[in-house]
């Protein structure tokens, strides 16, 4: 055993390791955890968007879709259950249920982006008039958005109905009327903002008419939350427009629209579900893919991550 003088210093030990941690393991392929929530979240996105993009092609051009006749009747095949020659199977008077169900998307939309673009129309001129106001006027257009925003859509749908009777044009006007304060209260809030703001301070200050101020400065800059607000109401418009064709006071038969359709098919619900089924669901989805696109849009809106 070799004694260690003074200043040497010890040499390092070698350390010697297990054979079996010596052996280089296979690398393996790193997992995203987040690659199966992208794809969910890309689905998500893509479904809603596609499904409201064939939506408008039927709107637009049904006969790409099909070529079938919605109105040609076959008492022979009445009540056909979906197969190769009728997809969505046929009504009890043998007409062709997906055929109706295309072309009835026209009016059923057709309806609810009318009566969407009057709301907002009137909407946006009562919204600016009581921002704009003198108090008194404005404490009485306020009151009376907040009492007609008491009452559901569809019953004060059905009150203006049952005044102008039923129609095309007065379930438009009465789904319309239904909406005006949910975009009036928006908008007039919004001005209450926009008034009090520099820049439009500025221009009064340097004289500029008011109605140039209000066309150039307060419009614009008012109308930020409306589309949001009217992808939302477009669908609630969808199901406003369904629940009075149901109820008769919409198109009338042998027009196919979406409520209509369901109304008829009421009475055949044991023997034929196919009927309703597909009117209901055309109905379901649009309204659903609507308010997804709305809400995105929304938190887009709100600086939120979609």
């Amino acid at each position: 055993m070799r004694v260690l003088t003074r200043g040497e210093s010890r040499p390092a030990r070698k350390i010697l390791r297990p054979w079996h941690a010596t052996r280089s393991s296979p690398a393996r392929p790193a997992r995203s955890a987040s690659s199966g929530s992208a794809a969910a979240d890309l689905l998500r996105r893509l479904v809603p968007v596609a499904f409201l993009a064939l939506l408008a092609v039927a709107v637009a051009a049904p006969g790409l879709v099909t070529d079938a006749d919605p109105l040609a009747a076959d008492p022979l095949n009445a009540l056909a259950p979906p197969g190769g020659a009728h997809w969505f199977g046929s009504d009890h008077l043998g007409r062709d249920v997906l055929a109706r169900v295309v072309h009835g998307a026209r009016h059923s939309i057709s309806i609810g982006v009318a009566a969407t673009a009057l709301a907002v129309t009137a909407g946006v001129l009562l919204g600016l008039a009581a921002g704009l106001s003198p108090k008194w006027l404005d404490e009485a257009l306020a009151r009376s958005f907040d009492v007609l925003s008491t009452l559901p859509e569809l019953l004060l749908a059905l009150l203006v109905v049952a005044i102008t009777g039923p129609g095309t044009g007065n379930v438009i006007l009465a789904i319309a009327v239904a909406q005006i304060p949910n975009y009036a209260r928006v908008i007039r809030a919004q001005t209450f903002v926009v008034r009090h703001s520099g820049y439009v301070e500025q221009a009064l200050t340097f004289g500029r008419p008011r109605l140039a101020i209000v066309a150039g400065h307060v419009l614009p800059n008012v109308l930020g939350p409306i589309p949001v607000l009217a992808t939302i109401g477009l669908g609630q418009a969808v199901i406003a427009s369904s629940g009075l064709s149901f109820l008769g006071m919409g198109p009338q038969p042998p027009a196919a629209e979406w409520g209509a359709m369901l109304s008829e098919a009421r009475n055949y619900l044991r023997v034929a579900w196919w009927e309703a089924l597909f009117p209901g669901l055309a109905i379901t989805l649009t309204v659903v893919c609507l308010t997804v696109v709305g809400r995105r849009l929304q938190r887009r809106f709100e600086g939120r991550t979609p």
